[in-house]
């Protein structure tokens, strides 16, 4: 596959060893990532997506499993702020540069702190958005890490 976007683009600047897959998008599916992962054929678990929040009114990219919620409650305390919500759909496209269902957390226009729930160190390798529907990363979780600046913390429900 020769596909590039700005996350692989990203992941190459720093020599990240990575792995792009292509799978069937279906824009009609609920849950993304679940489907995601059963395109994939691997466990639900392993396919994080990318949810881009505000707290305090402050955009904060977080990534939580797929078959997992976000914990506004957890997400909030972490950054020491009283509240967190969903960024809406417009201000999230406007600030990474991707549509929804395409955002990747690596190679956003705008950066901000960035938030991989803990659970990803349960793997060897994770899957997130490579940057458009249709395309997953499977990356090291350390080296996703080290790649982003990204804490670790348990932000899912």
């Amino acid at each position: 596959m020769a596909k590039s976007t700005r996350a692989t683009q990203a992941l190459d600047a720093k020599k990240v060893k990575y792995r792009l897959v292509e799978y069937n998008y279906d824009k009609t599916a609920r849950k993304i990532g679940i489907q995601a992962a059963e395109e994939l054929g691997v466990e639900a678990g392993r396919v994080f997506k990318t949810l881009m929040t505000l707290v305090d009114g402050k955009p904060v990219c977080a990534l939580v499993p797929s078959d997992r919620e976000l914990s506004m409650k957890k997400l909030a305390h972490l950054f020491k702020g009283k509240t967190a919500q969903m960024m809406p759909v417009p201000d999230a496209e406007k600030a990474t540069g991707y549509v929804v269902g395409g955002i990747s957390p690596l190679g956003r226009k705008k950066m901000t702190p960035v938030v991989l729930d803990e659970l990803a160190l349960n793997y060897e390798a994770i899957f997130i958005n490579g940057g458009g529907r249709g395309l997953q990363i499977e990356v090291a979780p350390a080296a996703l890490i080290e790649a982003l600046g990204a804490d670790v913390a348990s932000i899912a429900a």
